[in-house]
């Protein structure tokens, strides 16, 4: 019951410390404008946001592609061409 009671009495304290202090009150404030912006944004609908999906899995994948055969042709230039070796 103590524990609570300290508990409380340290939220008190801070509360009031927040509210009389010059950066509490700029927390506040930064707190509310804060809120008052992420009110603004616009989310996208279902449909929009399974397109952008789509989009991003597409380019994944062509770069996946690309840097494969980059890779692959390298490794060519460097073991069959320059190097000599052969698998």
């Amino acid at each position: 019951m103590i524990r609570a009671a300290a508990l409380l009495a340290g939220l008190a304290v801070a509360v009031v410390l927040i509210a009389t202090s010059d950066m509490g009150r700029d927390f506040v404030a930064f707190a509310k404008e804060s809120v008052r912006e992420a009110k603004k944004v616009v989310w996208p609908t279902r449909k929009e946001a399974g397109q952008i999906t789509a989009v991003v899995f597409g380019f994944v994948l062509i770069m996946a592609i690309f840097l494969w055969g980059t890779d692959k042709f390298l490794e060519f230039m460097l073991y069959d061409v320059i190097l000599g070796w052969k698998k």
